[in-house]
């Protein structure tokens, strides 16, 4: 059995990130239509993905797209696309019998997985509810062709690259990678009217003063240099509002604008140019010691809040002026934010006032049954932070930040404070795992109470 093992804190039990949506709706819903509670509400009944995305090996692919296509044959389409550089197959899932095709993409990079997840949630969503409003308005008035795994080989060994060692969405111009030659194929065959390009970004992006989790970020991707807007480009930008719409109300203030600068390299600058627009959708931080599921429940709520805006034609209603409000993505986010501390390093250097901000990384270990999802913290900077924010916040006024040098040291121990001089192995410095103890003053006089281990 797998396991889900974390550090010694808590991610997100400090910081309060909720506050008061203010983004209007420009998309007003029609009879039978589902609100985003609504919508939220059905997937916490109903979802399929499982709790950690982290651990859906392309073996869990393959058994869920052959049960989807026996359970709902004449709903789903699964077909082999072709093979990664490593021999696994990559499936075309087709859905709908509508006139305007939508292509949607994920783990084009095998450590991004929240997607994958949410795309298993919204085929059980209409398979379930085909009969239904929203459903058959979307089944009817698109074609969906979906690539729900990418580059399983690098999902297997949770990289970002593929067996080559190439970033697939680098490689939309050579062209030397068969997942992103079947990726252009699937375009240039079905010539979709729109594309969905679904990423995870790294926890430390930010939005808005202070600094908030970008939980999901958004971009209508441009296909020249200048960034020039046409009529693709305008309904992507409005997508990004109905599907920021939707999103507000369920992680307020963490909605977020990712840069737009072109890439020529990239896939879904060059979908964009090639004739199909693409909206981006990067999955970031949550603060809770266990995100993903709420990660992929926004997930499935953009998706199918964008789906129905585009089968209905109420996109056509949003502001496309709404999209510039959105707040740009920044990189002032930690995992954990230690302010206020006197620290010892165990470098040698003398005791000075600093914060420490640590980032979190995931891995994955082992293999089938025996994999493994792992937090690894390291130490990613220190000195006056007080224009970043923590997923966890710690105010360690009158506290002392040290190595922590034993893994016998715990909570509630009352030790020696180190002599400053003496060097570790793993000291508090940046770049170094984040191996440390919090301590303070204790009733017996020279002694130090342990109050907090992080490593």
């Amino acid at each position: 059995m797998a396991h889900h093992r974390v550090a010694s804190v808590s991610l997100g039990l400090v910081l309060s990130l909720a506050a008061p949506s203010s983004a209007p709706s420009s998309t007003q819903r029609g009879a039978g239509d589902l609100s985003p509670d609504q919508l939220a509400r059905l997937w916490d009944a109903e979802h399929v993905s499982p709790p950690i995305p982290a651990l859906l090996g392309h073996a869990d692919v393959v058994r869920r797209l052959d049960d989807l296509s026996k359970s709902a044959a004449g709903l789903f389409q699964v077909v082999r696309a072709g093979e990664s550089v490593e021999g696994r197959s990559i499936h075309h899932v087709r859905a709908g019998t509508g006139p305007s095709g939508v292509l949607l993409w994920s783990q084009m990079h095998g450590d991004e997985p929240t997607a994958t997840s949410a795309l298993f949630d919204l085929f059980e969503y209409l398979r379930r509810h085909r009969d239904e409003p929203v459903a058959r308005r979307i089944l009817g008035a698109l074609t969906l062709h979906v690539v729900p795994m990418l580059n399983p080989d690098g999902a297997e060994r949770f990289e970002r690259r593929n067996a080559q060692g190439v970033d697939i969405n680098r490689d939309a111009l050579r062209l030397q990678t068969p997942e992103g030659r079947i990726l252009k194929e699937l375009r240039d065959r079905h010539e979709p009217r729109i594309g969905f390009n679904l990423h995870n970004q790294g926890w430390r992006t930010s939005i808005g003063d202070p600094p908030r989790p970008a939980s999901i970020s958004l971009l209508s991707v441009a296909y020249d240099e200048a960034r020039t807007e046409n009529a693709g480009r305008r309904l992507t930008k409005r997508l990004c509002v109905v599907i920021r719409d939707a999103l507000e109300p369920l992680a307020p203030g963490q909605i977020g604008r990712y840069d737009d600068a072109f890439e020529v390299r990239a896939f879904g600058d060059n979908i964009t140019r090639w004739g199909t627009p693409v909206v981006l959708i990067e999955t970031g931080a949550w603060a809770s010691a266990d995100p993903d599921p709420a990660l992929v429940r926004l997930n499935f709520v953009a998706l199918v809040t964008a789906l129905d805006a585009l089968a209905s034609g109420r996109v056509d209603r949003a502001d496309v002026r709404a999209y510039e409000e959105l707040p740009l993505n920044e990189s002032r986010l930690f995992a954990v934010l230690i302010r206020n501390a006197i620290l010892i390093p165990g470098s040698g250097i003398p005791p000075f006032t600093a914060d420490v901000g640590i980032t979190a990384a995931r891995r994955v270990r082992g293999e089938g049954a025996r994999r493994d999802l792992q937090t690894v913290l390291n130490v990613d900077d220190l000195g006056d932070l007080r224009t970043s924010s923590g997923l966890q916040s710690i105010d360690a006024t009158g506290m002392t930040v040290i190595p922590a040098t034993s893994d016998s040291i715990e909570p509630g121990q009352v030790i020696d404070l180190p002599e400053w001089r003496t060097r570790v192995a793993t000291p508090v410095a940046v770049g170094q795992p984040a191996r440390l103890a919090l301590v303070k003053p204790a009733a017996e006089p020279g002694k130090f109470a342990v109050e907090m281990v992080i490593r």
